[in-house]
C-alpha cells in the first residue's frame, strides 16, 4: 500500500499580477513541492479586506494571479487550488477559535503592530487583530504537516500551533500541530535597488513581454561608485548582481564580478549577461500564463472545482470539530 504524502498548505492574497519577487519568494517553491507533497494552495480573499474595503478589483486580480500560478507550473491535477471564501467552513472554524484564544496572543503577533505603524491605522478593526487567527483556521482546517513560509511568518505558524494545543486541551484531540517549512527567500531587488514591490513601481512582472523586461533592466540602479565606465565597482553592493546570483550560472557570474571589480566590463555589459539568462526563464512562464489569461472562464472553472475538492476536506474536519465542541443536541 502506497504511503500517503505529507500535506502542505499555503495561500496568497489576490493582488493581481505577480512579479519576480513573488515568484522567487513563494511560487517557485510551491511548484517544486507538487512532486513530493499533497499540496493545497488558496486565494486568501477574505484577508484582502484587512487592507482595503473596496472589493471591485478582487475578482479580476484573482484571475490574474491564477494565470501566474498556472503559468509558473501549478497543476490543478496535482494541487488543490481554491478560493478561501468559497469554503465558508473557514469562517466557522475561525469563530470557534476566537472563543478560546486570548486577545494577548493576537496583540503580540509582530505584524499586527507593524501594520498599524506602517499604514498609520488609528482605529484597527477586529479583522486586522484577528487575521492571524483566521490564518490559523485556514491552516488547521486541512491538517497539513507543513506550512511553507519565510522567516518573518514563523510567528504566525507558532500561533497556529498554540491554537491547536488550546483547542485540543479544551475540547479533545482534533488538530495535529503543523510545522513551518522555512523557505529561503533570495534577495530580489527592484529596478531602483529597493525591495521589489508593486507599490514602489519597480517590479518585473511574470507577464512582462521581452521588450518590457529589457526596458526595465537596462536602466537598473547599479553600484553607485561606478559613475564612469572606467571606475571599478563592488558587485556585492550592486542590485544587478543580486539577480545574477539567482539567474546566471556560476562561471559567468564570477566573470561578471571580476569584470566589475577591474572595470573590465561596463554595467550595460553586465546587464546584457543577466538578460541572456533572465529572459528564457520568464519566457515559458509568460507563454503558459497567456494561454490561461485568454480563457478567464476556464480559470474560474478550475477554482470552483478546486474549492469543491477543498470543501470536502473542510466538511470532514468540521464534522470532527462539531462533535468535539458538542453544541448541538
Amino acid at each position: 500500500m502506497a504511503r500517503a504524502r505529507e500535506r502542505v498548505l499555503s495561500g496568497m492574497r489576490p493582488t493581481g499580477k505577480l512579479h519576480l519577487g513573488n515568484y522567487l519568494g513563494a511560487l517557485d517553491n510551491w511548484v517544486r513541492m507538487q512532486d513530493a507533497y499533497d499540496c493545497f494552495y488558496f486565494v486568501a480573499n477574505w484577508h484582502a479586506l484587512t487592507d482595503d474595503h473596496d472589493t471591485a478589483a478582487v475578482p479580476g486580480d484573482t484571475i490574474e494571479m491564477l494565470a501566474d500560478w498556472l503559468g509558473a507550473g501549478l497543476d490543478p491535477e496535482r494541487s488543490t487550488l481554491f478560493v478561501q471564501s468559497l469554503v465558508p467552513e473557514h469562517a466557522e472554524l475561525h469563530l470557534l477559535f476566537s472563543m478560546i484564544t486570548p486577545v494577548g496572543w493576537l496583540e503580540r503577533v509582530p505584524t499586527y503592530k507593524e501594520r498599524i505603524e506602517q499604514q498609520g491605522i488609528t482605529s484597527p478593526s477586529y479583522g486586522l487583530l484577528g487575521y492571524p487567527l483566521l490564518q490559523s483556521a485556514d491552516i488547521l482546517m486541512y491538517k497539513p504537516r507543513w506550512v511553507p513560509v519565510g522567516i518573518d511568518q514563523v510567528p504566525h505558524v507558532e500561533l497556529t500551533r498554540e491554537v491547536a494545543r488550546r483547542f485540543n486541551h479544551v475540547f479533545g484531540e482534533v488538530f495535529p500541530e503543523p510545522d513551518a517549512k522555512l523557505t529561503e527567500i533570495p534577495k530580489v531587488p527592484g529596478t531602483d535597488g529597493r525591495k521589489m514591490s508593486k507599490s514602489y513601481d519597480n517590479a518585473i512582472y511574470l507577464s512582462d513581454p521581452p521588450e518590457a523586461i529589457v526596458r526595465k533592466v537596462k536602466p537598473m540602479v547599479t553600484d553607485p561608485a561606478r559613475k564612469r565606465r572606467a571606475d571599478p565597482g563592488t558587485p556585492e553592493v550592486c542590485p544587478v548582481f543580486d539577480l545574477h546570483k539567482i539567474f546566471t550560472p556560476e562561471a559567468e557570474r564570477r566573470a561578471c564580478a571580476e569584470g566589475c571589480r577591474t572595470a573590465g566590463i561596463g554595467c550595460l555589459d553586465c546587464k546584457d549577461v543577466l538578460l541572456r539568462h533572465l529572459g528564457p526563464r520568464l519566457d515559458g512562464i509568460r507563454e503558459r500564463r497567456q494561454k490561461y489569461a485568454e480563457k478567464p472562464d476556464r480559470i474560474v472553472e478550475l477554482l470552483h472545482e478546486g474549492s469543491r475538492r477543498a470543501q470536502r476536506v473542510a466538511r470532514a474536519t468540521m464534522d470532527e470539530v462539531r462533535a468535539a465542541v458538542r453544541l448541538t443536541p
